[in-house]
């Protein structure tokens, strides 16, 4: 059995190599795969490889695969070893500095030119982020998952103030645009993730804040996905329904809000119309229906 004076000698092994220490300060920028590793330190995709494994081994990164790629990101959760290591890193480096510069350009290459595409698809979205922040400025968010992230305009709005932030999303392109706008804000506890919304690859219970981002409208059964929702949700948590109002009708859309909240047994608050004359979304926040936690 490893005593913590074997973990800790054998970490101080790994991280006596420069680059190792140039990769970790890369990962406290966010998650990356190894393909624009090798692009920024000018190295050989199996030599970065063989790099991530020792690091991976000396349990101060994880890694998870995302449709054809594997991405590698800093532990969530570590012991407090690894936080004191992890805190040696300097904050200003030269070489740090370098390989971050180029980490954001490569990463900001991939960005469209001019405002943010969902500013301007998307009618009313300055007043639903208003409505969403009162709801949250003075409860914590905790542990986030965002379903539908889309290019992750509500990771970049709550992510700040949560533990971990996660967002789910079909569209390869979306997650690719959302880890690249999530960089270059400075929100390094995000991580982007394909999943199918009716069966998520997280544990019962975990997370303290979910957003159904604008999914059920169009969504083959929106009880199922309330339900799995449901299924990650913490006793206490809350659950922000998003729900984009085409046509105008936000009378039909909240009825069936309702029909679904009722029949997945998760206890759903009046939607909040955003704006109130003329919405163009509806706002609910729920809890679990087994809980004693009423929706604010």
């Amino acid at each position: 059995m490893e005593t913590v004076t074997d973990q800790l000698a054998r970490q101080f092994k790994v991280l006596a190599d420069p680059q190792r220490l140039r990769l970790l300060a890369l990962f406290r920028q966010g998650e990356c795969h190894v393909a624009e590793l090798t692009r920024v330190l000018g190295q050989s995709q199996p030599r970065v490889s063989q790099q991530l494994k020792l690091l991976c081994d000396a349990g101060l990164l994880e890694r998870f695969r995302d449709g054809q790629r594997v991405f590698y990101r800093l532990r969530n959760r570590v012991g407090p070893l690894e936080r004191r290591l992890l805190a040696l890193l300097p904050d200003r480096d030269p070489a740090f500095d370098a390989d971050r510069s180029r980490l954001r350009e490569l990463r900001g290459s991939g960005l469209a030119a001019g405002p943010d595409e969902a500013d301007e698809e998307a009618p009313g979205l300055r007043p639903l982020h208003r409505a969403i922040l009162d709801y949250t400025v003075t409860a914590p968010v905790g542990d986030l998952l965002d379903i539908g992230c889309g290019r992750g305009r509500i990771l970049k709005l709550l992510a700040s103030r949560a533990n971990r932030a996660i967002g789910v999303d079909v569209d390869a392109e979306a997650r690719q645009l959302a880890r690249a706008e999530l960089l270059l804000a400075g929100l390094p506890n995000c991580s982007l993730r394909h999943g199918d919304m009716y069966a998520l690859p997280f544990a019962d219970a975990s997370f303290d804040t979910i957003v159904l981002d604008d999914v059920l409208a169009a969504a083959e059964s929106p009880v199922r996905a309330l339900c799995e929702a449901r299924r990650l949700l913490k006793p206490g948590g809350r659950l922000f329904v998003l729900i984009r109002v085409d046509d105008g009708d936000a009378d039909t859309l909240a009825r069936r809000l309702a029909e679904w909240g009722a029949a997945a047994e998760i206890r759903l608050a009046a939607p909040r119309r955003v704006p109130k004359l003329r919405p163009t979304w509806l706002l609910s926040v729920a809890t679990r229906a087994d809980t004693e936690t009423a929706a604010a």
